[in-house]
């Protein structure tokens, strides 16, 4: 029996290694910060909940298969592997955008797989995948909503979400010419028109998240509470999915959860946090890259942003962190791991293209961003 549990933990920890990590450092800080009710101060109670509503509402999207079926809808036109390229690439690049960056790879990167499979062009396997990815990051710049990290900092900033929008604009716009390059460049070869059958959802489902997502926009606006959002949210899914309610990923928002507790401990210590601050002064797009690629850019932003008050920045910074690394987003990790398990023998190839892509791409936003800042 303990062998057994033994094993359990070990397992878990390798599935939620951000998980673990983050409590272990915010037990760690608790020695540092005794316990006390200011404790409570530290979390961003709007940004979890609203992230849990987000994610309740894509989970229900999903499971209605909306996103395949909308995909489907595009497919069946396609005559070359560049077109099909062109569809499967931009899909979660501009989905993610409203669904966040890990929901528009989990639905499309399987879907992906299946196309290229019917296809008879496997050999596109780590090219389309490693672009869908980068697709997935760069996408979801734009919004509030994109991603755990934009939410956030959409939070702590101030920013109004068109304020937000415009602010990662011009890196989006160039982040999709760069990725409509990368495939015009590719060879193409005529195939036939592609199409899977898959059946939309009840119209009873889809108009429950629809509903759904309607009141998360209206978090997103400020207009109603996202606290009351996600109680409204946990009572329906309670009433009418009570599967999908256990299905969301927890593990994230505890995530969040502990990394709030350790930011708030640590900003707590006056020689951390002058440490942190005097790092960021000035360098705070650079550090927030730097860091990362170490611990992803969810956990960057969170960290970073109690020693900083130069939101823009940061937000630039923790979204351009996301290229770089396998790590530098977790969401990356993802279509990473589907396509290890499909094609195992692909592992090393599409190490070296997701690296020599994800840097290329690092680069030339880096390079647009240090043009922008010195002509305006």
């Amino acid at each position: 029996m303990m062998w057994n549990f033994a094993k359990n933990c070990v397992s878990f920890f390798k599935k939620e290694m951000v998980l673990c990590a983050a409590i272990l450092i915010a037990c760690l800080s608790c020695l540092l910060v005794p316990p006390s009710a200011a404790y409570f101060s530290y979390i961003d109670w709007d940004t979890l909940t609203l992230l849990f509503s987000l994610m309740a509402v894509m989970k229900g999207l999903q499971k209605a298969n909306f996103f395949v079926c909308m995909a489907n809808l595009l497919l069946k036109r396609i005559r070359t592997t560049r077109t099909m390229l062109f569809i499967q690439v931009f899909l979660p690049f501009l989905f993610s955008m409203v669904i966040t960056n890990d929901v528009a790879l989990i639905a499309f990167v399987p879907f992906g797989l299946t196309i290229l499979q019917i296809a008879g062009q496997e050999h596109l396997v780590v090219p389309q995948v490693v672009l869908q990815t980068i697709a997935a990051n760069l996408g979801s710049m734009l919004t509030p909503m994109g991603n755990p990290q934009n939410l956030y900092l959409y939070n702590q900033s101030g920013l109004t979400f068109g304020a937000f929008c415009g602010l990662m604009l011009p890196y989006v716009l160039a982040a999709g010419a760069g990725l409509a390059c990368i495939i015009a460049l590719m060879k193409p070869a005529r195939i036939g028109g592609i199409s899977l059958s898959a059946a939309l959802g009840s119209s009873k489902a889809l108009l429950f998240y629809a509903a759904g997502f309607a009141l998360c926009l209206l978090g997103l606006f400020k207009v109603l509470s996202p606290v009351v959002i996600a109680a409204i949210m946990a009572v329906s899914l309670l009433l009418y999915d009570r599967k999908l309610l256990a299905s969301i990923d927890y593990s994230l928002l505890g995530t969040f959860f502990a990394f709030f507790i350790f930011v708030g401990n640590i900003s707590q210590i006056d020689g951390v946090q002058q440490l942190l601050a005097s790092a960021l002064d000035g360098r705070v797009e650079v550090v927030s890259i730097l860091t990362s690629q170490i611990i992803s850019n969810v956990p960057a932003s969170l960290l970073l942003s109690g020693f900083t008050s130069q939101w823009q920045r940061l937000i630039i910074g923790c979204n351009f962190g996301g290229l770089g690394t396998l790590i530098a987003s977790m969401a990356s990790l993802i279509s990473y791991k589907m396509v290890i398990k499909e094609y195992p023998a692909q592992r090393k190839r599409y190490f070296c293209w997701f690296t020599l892509l994800n840097i290329g791409f690092l680069i030339v936003l880096f390079l647009l961003y240090a043009l922008l800042q010195y002509f305006v």
